[in-house]
């Protein structure tokens, strides 16, 4: 799950799992697997990096239930 703001500025959250491809049309626009488009402050680089930083996360914490490095 990744923060992201509304153009109004008010945050919500996304599943990133569900994000099938991003735009810019100029609006950042989120398509979902599901059909359904969401509008985003954040620019595409943005959206990318705060998905990497969450698996990047997932990772780590697998790691650490591991007690190893992945």
């Amino acid at each position: 799950m990744i923060k992201v703001k509304r153009l109004n500025g008010k945050e919500f959250v996304v599943n990133c799992e569900l994000i099938q491809y991003i735009e810019e049309t100029p609006d950042t626009v989120l398509t979902l697997t599901t059909g359904q488009k969401i509008i985003v402050a954040e620019s595409v680089d943005e959206v990318i990096d705060k998905v990497i930083e969450y698996k990047a996360k997932i990772l780590e914490r697998k790691s650490n239930a591991w007690g190893k490095e992945v």
